[in-house]
């Protein structure tokens, strides 16, 4: 944990999604003040006319981000976060303005297990990783 989700309707050069991916690492760690080694960042490409935001006319494409993190981030925090993540998405991935949403979904540590910490996660907590 965290674990990022990306569901993209394009499909993108692995160098593209691997800068990307890179660069939400990188965003996490420093703004959610995470160790880097927790985070895994999926980005999944399911193709034109797979991902849909539905409205009172027509739907339209979109993308959506899930975020599984360690409970007990502030609201401020989570934001941060959300508007640095989406910026990075629409630079990398040339998302149109308004197609990115992003929701986390919060746990506690003991729901997480880390191989090379060899034990579930602690809790989250300011200046800790």
């Amino acid at each position: 944990m965290p674990y990022i989700q990306l569901e993209v309707r394009n499909h993108y050069p692995i160098e593209t999604k691997k800068a990307l991916a890179k660069a939400i690492g990188k965003a996490y760690a420093e703004i959610m003040e995470a160790d880097i080694r927790r985070i895994t960042v999926t980005i999944r490409e399911l193709g034109d006319g797979s991902i849909w935001r539905c409205s009172e006319d027509e739907p339209w494409p979109a993308a959506i981000m899930m975020c599984d993190i360690r409970s007990g981030r502030p609201e401020s925090m989570r934001e941060e976060l959300s508007k640095a993540l989406v910026l990075l998405c629409n630079t990398h991935l040339e998302l149109a303005v308004n197609e990115l949403n992003i929701e986390f979904t919060q746990h506690s540590g003991d729901e997480m297990y880390h191989q090379w910490l060899g034990r579930l996660s602690d809790d989250w907590k300011p200046g800790g990783n």
